[in-house]
């Protein structure tokens, strides 16, 4: 085996053990019954590998936070359409001509809670069990919601987040429902 080959795995293998470490920490907390009051994510992205052109990081309502705490920005409507929480880990591929594809590959628990749409200071935020939380314009608009609507939210399950996750909303009737995105043109 080439030098550059036994380089690349031993690198490979040290992802992976440094991965295996974060997710044997998640374990012994979940098992410890030890929950932070709020999500860590810069400490949270410590364990996952970043090299090249693969980068994986932990998201946190708009942005995908690398290990090094490097924020990346996550499209409004990926984050909407994929329902991502703050906490989800993704994986960005940076592509040779400059395009960033992200992937969800690792949910954060979350729970449903039901709420209603605010406008505050310019921005959308959700009231759900006394607590207010952000959400993104491309979801709102997506739903057509309106403030005073009640949508059903993700969030962490296990952590505090400034950031909801908007699930569905209650159409009013004679509302517009929206249509499910099948990726296809309708141009030819």
């Amino acid at each position: 085996m080439s030098k550059d080959k036994r380089l690349e795995k031993v690198r490979a293998l040290i992802e992976t053990a440094s991965a295996n470490i974060s997710t044997a920490k998640q374990l012994l907390t979940d098992m410890l019954g030890t929950v932070s009051s709020s999500l860590d994510y810069q400490s949270k992205a410590q364990g996952l590998p970043s090299s090249g052109k693969v980068i994986e990081g932990v998201f946190e309502g708009q942005y995908m936070m690398d290990k090094d705490g490097k924020k990346y920005p996550v499209p409004a409507n990926y984050a909407s359409k994929s329902k991502l929480v703050a906490g989800d880990v993704l994986k960005l591929t940076i592509m040779e001509d400059g395009s960033f594809i992200y992937k969800q590959i690792g949910p954060v628990a979350r729970k449903k809670v039901i709420g209603t749409l605010i406008e505050e200071d310019g921005e959308y935020r959700i009231v759900a069990g006394g607590k207010s939380y952000r959400a993104l314009m491309a979801s709102v608009t997506y739903f057509k919601a309106k403030p005073g609507d009640e949508l059903t939210v993700l969030i962490p399950e296990e952590a505090e987040s400034e950031w909801a996750a908007i699930e569905s909303a209650v159409i009013e009737p004679g509302a517009e429902i929206p249509k499910k995105d099948t990726g296809k043109s309708k141009e030819k």
